[in-house]
């Protein structure tokens, strides 16, 4: 049982990606507005992934804007895969 919890967050139907950075460091150099909202979001999103969607909302300018924008795509993506989770 143990065996199936552990592995439960990798049976999504979204397109998995490989990256060649040091993920943490990424992680590190990110605006902490955008750290915060990685640490609660619901995906398991890439540090690039998410500051390329924060700069083009323009998270520099408008952090709240840039949340949203990122809230808005999260929930796109989650109903994207909502049938892998249904059953």
């Amino acid at each position: 049982m143990a065996r199936n919890r552990a592995g439960r967050n990798l049976n999504s139907g979204l397109k998995r990606r490989w990256r060649k950075s040091n993920a943490m460091q990424s992680y590190d150099a990110l605006p902490r507005p955008l750290r915060q909202w990685l640490a609660s979001a619901c995906l398991p999103w890439s540090p690039e992934s998410a500051l390329g969607i924060w700069t083009r909302a323009g998270g520099m300018r408008d952090p709240r804007q840039a949340v949203t924008r990122l809230n808005q795509i999260e929930q796109a993506m989650l109903r994207k895969d909502a049938g892998m989770w249904e059953a």
